[in-house]
Protein backbone atom coordinates (compact mmCIF):
# COMPACT_ATOMS: atom_id res chain seq x y z
CA UNK A 1 0.00 0.00 0.00
CA UNK A 2 1.15 3.50 -0.72
CA UNK A 3 0.42 6.70 1.16
CA UNK A 4 -0.10 9.04 -1.76
CA UNK A 5 -0.28 12.00 0.63
CA UNK A 6 3.54 11.95 0.65
CA UNK A 7 3.63 13.04 -3.00
CA UNK A 8 3.57 16.84 -3.19
CA UNK A 9 1.15 18.51 -5.55
CA UNK A 10 2.59 19.51 -8.92
CA UNK A 11 3.08 23.26 -8.63
CA UNK A 12 6.06 24.76 -10.53
CA UNK A 13 7.49 27.79 -8.74
CA UNK A 14 8.50 31.10 -10.33
CA UNK A 15 11.48 30.74 -12.60
CA UNK A 16 11.70 26.94 -12.25
CA UNK A 17 11.90 25.27 -15.65
CA UNK A 18 8.72 23.29 -16.32
CA UNK A 19 10.54 20.16 -17.51
CA UNK A 20 12.64 20.17 -14.31
CA UNK A 21 9.47 20.61 -12.25
CA UNK A 22 7.91 17.60 -14.01
CA UNK A 23 11.07 15.54 -13.44
CA UNK A 24 11.16 16.56 -9.77
CA UNK A 25 7.50 15.61 -9.33
CA UNK A 26 7.94 12.21 -10.98
CA UNK A 27 11.00 11.66 -8.76
CA UNK A 28 8.87 12.53 -5.72
CA UNK A 29 6.30 9.94 -6.86
CA UNK A 30 9.09 7.36 -7.12
CA UNK A 31 10.46 8.26 -3.66
CA UNK A 32 6.98 8.06 -2.13
CA UNK A 33 6.46 4.60 -3.62
CA UNK A 34 3.63 5.67 -5.91
CA UNK A 35 5.84 4.43 -8.77
CA UNK A 36 7.56 1.22 -7.72
CA UNK A 37 10.87 -0.14 -9.08
CA UNK A 38 10.13 -1.99 -12.30
CA UNK A 39 6.86 -0.12 -12.86
CA UNK A 40 6.15 1.12 -16.36
CA UNK A 41 5.59 4.86 -16.66
CA UNK A 42 2.61 6.08 -18.64
CA UNK A 43 3.28 7.04 -22.25
CA UNK A 44 4.90 10.45 -22.69
CA UNK A 45 1.79 11.83 -24.37
CA UNK A 46 -0.34 10.63 -21.43
CA UNK A 47 2.05 12.24 -18.95
CA UNK A 48 1.93 15.47 -20.96
CA UNK A 49 -1.85 15.47 -20.68
CA UNK A 50 -1.70 14.59 -16.95
CA UNK A 51 0.68 17.47 -16.20
CA UNK A 52 -0.89 19.90 -18.66
CA UNK A 53 2.37 20.43 -20.53
CA UNK A 54 3.68 19.91 -24.05
CA UNK A 55 4.83 16.46 -25.16
CA UNK A 56 8.38 17.74 -25.69
CA UNK A 57 8.42 19.03 -22.10
CA UNK A 58 7.79 15.48 -20.86
CA UNK A 59 10.51 14.17 -23.19
CA UNK A 60 13.01 16.59 -21.63
CA UNK A 61 11.83 15.63 -18.13
CA UNK A 62 12.33 11.95 -18.99
CA UNK A 63 15.89 12.73 -20.08
CA UNK A 64 16.53 14.41 -16.73
CA UNK A 65 15.18 11.33 -14.94
CA UNK A 66 17.39 9.06 -17.08
CA UNK A 67 20.39 11.26 -16.25
CA UNK A 68 19.51 10.91 -12.55
CA UNK A 69 19.46 7.12 -12.98
CA UNK A 70 15.80 6.79 -11.99
CA UNK A 71 14.26 5.49 -15.21
CA UNK A 72 15.30 3.54 -18.27
CA UNK A 73 13.68 3.34 -21.66
CA UNK A 74 13.52 0.07 -23.55
CA UNK A 75 12.86 0.66 -27.24
CA UNK A 76 9.51 -0.83 -28.24
CA UNK A 77 8.53 -1.65 -24.63
CA UNK A 78 8.32 1.62 -22.72
CA UNK A 79 9.94 3.52 -19.90
CA UNK A 80 10.39 1.91 -16.50
CA UNK A 81 11.47 2.87 -12.98
CA UNK A 82 14.89 1.31 -12.51
CA UNK A 83 15.20 -1.73 -10.31
CA UNK A 84 17.04 -1.44 -8.06
CA UNK A 85 16.72 2.27 -7.38
CA UNK A 86 19.92 4.28 -6.94
CA UNK A 87 21.24 3.96 -3.39
CA UNK A 88 20.48 7.59 -2.45
CA UNK A 89 16.75 6.99 -2.92
CA UNK A 90 16.85 3.57 -1.29
CA UNK A 91 18.61 5.09 1.76
CA UNK A 92 16.09 7.92 1.98
CA UNK A 93 13.11 5.56 2.04
CA UNK A 94 14.73 3.16 4.52
CA UNK A 95 15.37 6.03 6.96
CA UNK A 96 11.71 7.05 7.09
CA UNK A 97 10.47 6.95 10.63
CA UNK A 98 13.92 6.95 12.23
CA UNK A 99 14.47 9.54 14.90
CA UNK A 100 16.90 12.31 14.11
CA UNK A 101 19.41 13.01 16.67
Amino acid sequence: MTDRSEVPEFAPQGSQLIYVAVADHVEARIRAGALQPGARLPAERDLAQEYGVAYLTVRRAAQVLRDRGLIETVHGRGTFVVDPLPQVIADASSNDGEAEG
